[in-house]
């Protein structure tokens, strides 16, 4: 089943130039896809259009086979969570307290919580494995914890699209390599940017290069990142063999 189809979109700023043009891109339930490109590329604009942040000058936003800008916020909610580089403010929140706060989009104005929200919370933090840190102030944590956290707080919501923009900034190799085993594991449909290529190279299905606004390859790792590809996309010369024990593409950059 289709999760996300994106089909000719565009996005400009007011009265500007467009920052994105005839974009078509698709994940699949249970894919994750990877978008890449250089900075200024339009990753971001397009991981916004998606979750509903900024209304596509052009073109159609599918979730589940509905169009996404025809539904309410609340619809879009219910269906896409997402994950972003900067930690919220916590306001002296707990670990469970931001966990819970996945569960907004599907409470009503007077509605508290019930068994259901922390069953869901508690299988929620158990899966990320924060298991024993219900009561720990949020704030307290290391990166790599708040950023396990807020992916709770997205399994907390249910969705039915994960959007992720550059989950890993920020974080040091081995919580890079842990959140997105925990994301990968999770086998739902994840549209996530990358900064590093090797990263997204050994964890997503499939990858979407962005330059200049536009869509300019898509399809496997392999297929993707070649080194005439990262010249022309990239500006800079690489080395591309296989890893030595996983076997997808690994990226070298060359230094003239």
């Amino acid at each position: 089943m289709r999760r996300l189809g994106i089909h000719d979109l565009a996005w400009s700023p007011t009265g500007e130039r467009p920052l994105l043009n005839g974009i078509e891109l698709v994940v699949g339930d249970g894919e994750l896809v990877g978008l890449i490109g250089p900075n200024g590329s339009g990753k971001t604009s397009l991981l916004r259009c998606a979750y509903r942040y900024q209304r596509p000058s052009d073109g159609r936003v599918e979730v589940d086979g509905e169009a996404l800008w025809s539904r309410s916020p609340r619809w879009s909610a219910q269906r896409v969570a997402v994950v972003l580089q900067e930690f919220p403010q916590d306001f002296g929140l707990s670990v469970s307290e931001v966990a819970a706060m996945g569960r907004t989009p599907h409470k009503g104005l007077f509605d508290g919580e019930d068994h259901n929200d922390r069953r869901l919370v508690d299988e929620a933090l158990a899966r990320v494995g924060l298991a024993g840190l219900h009561q720990q102030a949020f704030a307290s944590l290391s990166g790599g914890e708040k950023q396990r956290v807020l992916l709770a707080r997205a399994l907390v919501q249910q969705p039915s699209l994960l959007v992720l923009d550059e989950p890993t900034n920020h974080l040091d190799p081995r919580y890079q390599l842990e959140l997105l085993r925990q994301i990968k594991g999770l086998g739902m449909a994840t549209l996530a940017s990358f900064h590093d290529l090797n990263l997204a190279a050994a964890f997503c299905q499939r990858l979407y290069v962005l330059d200049q606004g536009r869509v300019v390859a898509s399809g496997t790792p392999a297929d993707v990142l070649t080194v005439e590809l990262l010249q022309a996309v990239f500006g800079v010369q690489a080395l591309v063999d296989s890893h030595p024990l996983a076997g997808h593409p690994r990226i070298t950059w060359i230094n003239p």
